[in-house]
């Protein structure tokens, strides 16, 4: 009878051919293995993104502003991108992507996505414009408050127009809502209006006092928003003097004729004797039903006529209104008076009207836009530039005092 027991020799031949077997299925199965790990094999996605530029300058424009800034995005979700100037070679970059002191000349952006599965859009999107600060004229101030809102796309609406318009962006408060935190200018704000931010000079409104000290707002602007525990602050445009106010001025330390923010106030307008626009969020005098007049500003206003102030702008009511030149008390004033505007037209909503105050001129509650003013030696234009698909718009110039 044979037995079943074998010797050490056949054991080992056994575990030989067992790791043979074992090898020659591993060559041939891992390429395939391999191939599952590779970009759009996984999830048998093989199809690139589409980039879209969104915004910055348009195909084949002239602008003087020697900055750029682009906002881009994929056909597809959670995509990465890669930039280049000017054939530089592309690198990781966000939307958006700002380019600071270009030369004068023609430039190119390049951006290309790259999907979540490694798949990268062989045909990069591509605008191409020049820039020639050399033609800059007399500046150009444009800008409008009540702004941006992560529920609301009016502000890249109204972004979209300033790619178009050059000059210093100013803002008229509540910038970034509900509460003007970190978070909200980092996310609602900073992809519309924030790649115009290295050009604007901004002022507060009550939804970033939401947040303690407005400290989002001044963390986000940085030295452009001026002391944080004043908030206003004034500068030289051209020919013009302007100062940006703090009308939430209940927190640095009062509104009345003795304050500190109105003792400032005469005495840089005492320095500065020239054509002169002052800007805050809280409008003295508006026909909107949702707040109206605001009497608060009285002795900032009073201080501007006295030194022969031109123009003041505000927001606060979700719309566009502007009022011929008048003393603080409502009455038409043509040769002293201080026209103001209202410009809360920045995206966020729209108010309607209430009871139509004295020496209102035009008004509009159901257009974004911006308010583009230019700045002569001793006169100003204004223009009402309205988002894309809508036709109202307000035009004009006046002389400085």
């Amino acid at each position: 009878m044979r037995s079943l027991t074998h010797g050490p020799g056949r054991a080992v031949a056994i575990v030989l051919t067992i790791v043979l077997a074992v090898v020659v299925v591993g060559f041939y199965v891992s390429p395939s293995a391999e191939a599952n790990h590779k970009p759009g094999h996984g999830n048998g996605d093989t199809k690139p993104p589409e980039t879209t530029i969104t915004a910055g300058p348009s195909e084949g424009s002239i602008t003087t502003q020697a900055d750029a800034s682009f906002g881009f995005s994929s056909s597809e979700a959670r995509s990465t991108f890669s930039c280049q100037l000017d054939g530089g070679g592309f690198s990781s970059c966000t939307s958006p992507k700002t380019y600071n002191g270009l030369s004068n000349a023609s430039h190119t952006f390049e951006v290309k996505a790259t999907d979540a599965a490694g798949n990268t859009d062989a045909t990069p999107a591509r605008r191409t414009w020049t820039v020639n600060t050399t033609t800059q004229g007399d500046p150009v101030f444009v800008g409008a408050g009540d702004i941006a809102s992560c529920s609301s796309s009016g502000d890249e609406a109204t972004a979209n127009l300033l790619d178009n318009i050059p000059g210093t962006v100013y803002t008229l408060g509540d910038n970034a809502y509900e509460s003007g935190s970190s978070a909200e200018f980092l996310n609602c704000y900073n992809p519309s209006w924030g790649r115009h931010k290295a050009r604007t000079r901004p002022s507060v409104g009550n939804h970033e006092y939401y947040t303690a000290g407005a400290s989002g707002y001044y963390n986000y602007f940085g030295a452009a928003a001026g002391d944080p525990s004043k908030g206003y602050y004034s500068y030289n445009l051209g020919a013009w003097h302007i100062i940006s106010l703090n009308s939430m001025c209940e927190n640095v330390g009062g509104c009345g004729a003795g304050s500190p923010m109105v003792t400032w106030l005469k005495g840089d307008l005492a320095d500065n004797p020239s054509c002169t626009l002052a800007y805050w969020h809280h409008p003295v005098f508006s026909s909107g039903s949702e707040h109206g007049n605001d009497p608060k500003m009285i002795p900032s206003w009073d201080a501007l006529y006295a030194a022969g102030a031109d123009v003041v702008l505000s927001g606060h009511d979700h719309d566009y209104e502007r009022f011929a030149p008048q003393t603080s008390n409502g009455t038409a004033d043509p040769d002293r008076g201080i026209r103001e505007f209202v410009v809360g037209t920045g995206g966020k909503s729209h108010y309607a009207f209430g009871a139509i105050r004295a020496n209102s001129q035009v008004r509009n509650s159901d257009t974004n836009g911006v308010l583009k003013l230019t700045l002569h030696a001793s006169s100003y234009d204004w223009q009402f530039v309205p988002e894309a698909g809508k036709t109202f718009s307000d035009a004009g110039t006046d002389s400085c005092h």
